[in-house]
């Protein structure tokens, strides 16, 4: 078996949080096959980024979070195609802070909890790719598990995630290629997931006090607890698998390009935008913040290494600026 290990250590970028051993001898316990699909997911994003950009190289910083659990940060910076792009899993475990706890009750969950102590247990894998060309589109993507035991022993476990694409301008023909392949992953498994997590990932990446989408969607959700565990697990693990051929063709179909300027100028206030956004309405960057002994260097990641915020910006009517705040504000059905 010692072969097996051995290519497993090959696919990930680091040892895996709970050890490979560890993992190995409980594999028929869904965490541990939570846990390897987010290191494989890693290292299979990392290698194809890098593929793209054989100049740069990912960093790779192994963290240890004193309250139990840790982490792998993938960071490649001022490449030649992408100015920053991160690939982070975490695994972290211990009790539930009580700002944690209150914003999930406020998302329904009725947490029961022991001596005012809520033991848990959440891991995951997400990435932010901020291209340097303003003609390849941001990506980001994040799947996750998440564990808690009640006062009475029982547990509550729950998946959530998605992917979703931010595209600096408007080019029809990618928007469907990666809808389409964020569809046929989804519809491996009910025809009425994609429909759902689209209108869902439209409503959720929403920048209120700007009235328009962070960018054109792609799926999201997340408290999924049912049919039961192998299932979604199995619909996590199809669309952790559409990561890499959802966006690798849109990258090497633009990173070539040629822009201006001007269209430099307008993917730094749209980067903007998406910080805006993350630092204000994400929920796993909010969660990120308020757990003790979280890294922040690693919550953060998704910040894109440049942006800009110009007083009273607007971009002229019917330009191509113009073109994409329209889809943002009213989202498309790019698949049918």
């Amino acid at each position: 078996d010692e072969k097996e290990e051995e290519e497993l250590r090959q696919r990930f970028m680091a040892p895996p949080v709970t050890g490979l051993r560890e993992l190995r001898r409980r594999r028929r316990e869904l965490r541990s096959r939570m846990e390897l699909l987010i290191m494989e997911t890693q290292g299979e994003v990392c290698r194809a980024l890098a593929a793209l950009d054989p100049g740069a190289s990912f960093a790779v910083d192994t963290w240890e979070r004193k309250e139990g659990g840790g982490g792998i940060s993938c960071v490649l910076q001022d490449g030649e195609v992408f100015e920053k792009a991160g690939v982070n899993v975490s695994v972290v475990f211990g009790l539930l802070s009580e700002e944690a706890a209150r914003q999930m009750r406020s998302r329904g969950k009725s947490l029961k909890a022991k001596d005012g102590k809520l033991p848990f247990c959440a891991m995951g894998v997400s990435s932010v790719i901020h291209p340097k060309n303003p003609h390849v589109p941001t990506m980001h993507f994040n799947y996750r598990y998440f564990e808690i035991e009640e006062a009475d022993g029982t547990k509550q476990w729950w998946f959530g995630g998605g992917t979703d694409l931010t595209p600096t301008y408007l080019n029809e023909e990618d928007a469907v290629h990666f809808h389409k392949t964020l569809k046929e992953a989804c519809d491996k498994h009910d025809l009425k997931l994609y429909p759902k997590y689209k209108k869902w990932c439209d409503d959720y990446f929403f920048i209120k006090h700007r009235g328009e989408r962070r960018g054109i969607g792609g799926i999201f959700f997340d408290d999924m607890d049912s049919p039961s565990k192998e299932e979604v697990f199995q619909f996590v693990k199809s669309c952790a698998k559409a990561v890499v051929p959802c966006y690798v063709p849109i990258v090497k179909r633009h990173c070539h390009d040629s822009f201006t300027p001007e269209e430099k100028l307008w993917q730094q206030l749209r980067r903007g935008r998406y910080v805006e956004f993350n630092l204000v309405y994400d929920r796993g960057t909010k969660f990120g913040l308020l757990t003790p002994g979280s890294r922040i260097e690693s919550i953060l990641m998704s910040l894109p290494l440049t942006a800009r915020w110009e007083y009273m910006h607007m971009p002229p009517e019917s330009s191509k600026e113009a073109e994409i705040l329209e889809v943002l504000r009213n989202p498309k059905d790019w698949v049918h």
